[in-house]
């Protein structure tokens, strides 16, 4: 069982991902623009949108593939997800008078399996600028807020939901109830993925990927690189080879202290290039944050090969 997680670019969407997999359900984080075909490759149980920083209405607003609506699984569009629901199937989101941001009081006017065993009144965290103004064929509105007349609508009968606010934040008091039912009350989910789970399978898959081979890995200090090595040092051992980058912008003394957890703690086969002076002086007079990011992502790509 899979819950997929399309990206829309919102700032939430791993934590939504974090807080599926906190209920013991696995989920995945996909860009939106994955085909169809790539999609029904993976088998989901159910799909969710997440917001985004972008207008439904705007020329060249991401999309994702209509057909997942005909998969005959689950979808629960949040926020932009919502705006995609509802433009799926024929309704209208367009720009509010009013950006709405923060906490806000939803009033749940439907009887609805997203909301089982909660108030006629849930507190939430809102972040929006647009709202629904038609609601699709099919449809009916399920909650209100002040400022966003159909803030939840849904069809049971194909199983798809749209809501307003975003369930994965903490404000949003019972946010983790309303994914709850969507999994289990909803989707029909069943309680059967945790941390040693995951690992266990990603340690097997690694053993089948590499088989007698070695790994070259490259190492940023960061979060996501350093999971990788533990996974691929438990999987394959001392046939792992790690080369860490130092660019030159970690805090102070953080270098230092990466080498020593990734040799010390972590006996890992590394090779540490120092390559700080080169990412400075590509980084001198840079001021642009997207310019940086490439300069050093294509840096380090340079120095690692």
């Amino acid at each position: 069982m899979k819950v997929l997680i399309l990206d829309f670019g919102s700032q939430y969407t791993q934590l939504i991902a974090r807080r599926i997999r906190e209920l013991e359900v696995y989920a995945e984080i996909i860009p939106y623009f994955h085909s169809i075909e790539d999609i029904r490759k993976e088998n989901p149980s159910a799909i969710i949108l997440s917001g985004g920083p972008s207008s439904i209405y705007d020329e060249g607003a991401p999309r994702c593939a209509k057909e997942i609506f005909d998969l005959g699984v689950p979808v629960l569009g949040i926020c932009y997800g919502l705006y995609l629901v509802v433009d799926a199937y024929g309704g209208k989101a367009e720009g509010s008078t009013h950006k709405e941001y923060g906490r806000a009081v939803i009033d749940i006017k439907t009887e609805s399996p997203l909301f089982k065993g909660l108030g006629p009144k849930e507190t939430v965290w809102m972040s929006h600028g647009d709202r629904v103004t038609k609601l699709p064929d099919g449809f009916e509105l399920v909650a209100s807020s002040e400022n966003a007349a159909l803030a939840a609508v849904q069809n049971v009968e194909k199983r798809v939901y749209g809501i307003q606010f975003h369930p994965e934040v903490f404000h949003s008091e019972h946010g983790k109830e309303v994914l709850s039912n969507f999994l289990f009350n909803i989707c029909k989910l069943e309680k059967n993925w945790n941390m040693k789970s995951f690992v266990e399978h990603a340690v097997e898959s690694i053993r089948k990927e590499v088989g007698d081979g070695t790994v070259l890995l490259g190492l940023s200090g960061g979060v996501d690189s350093t999971v990788t090595a533990v996974l691929l040092k438990k999987a394959i051992g001392d046939r792992l080879y790690c080369v860490f980058v130092d660019n030159g912008v970690l805090r102070k003394n953080e270098a230092q202290q990466v080498v020593e957890r990734y040799t010390r703690e972590m006996k890992l086969n590394l090779i540490h290039s120092d390559a700080s002076e080169l990412f400075l002086k590509k980084l001198k007079g840079v001021t642009d944050p997207e310019k940086k990011r490439k300069i050093v992502g294509e840096r380090f790509i340079r120095v690692f090969e």
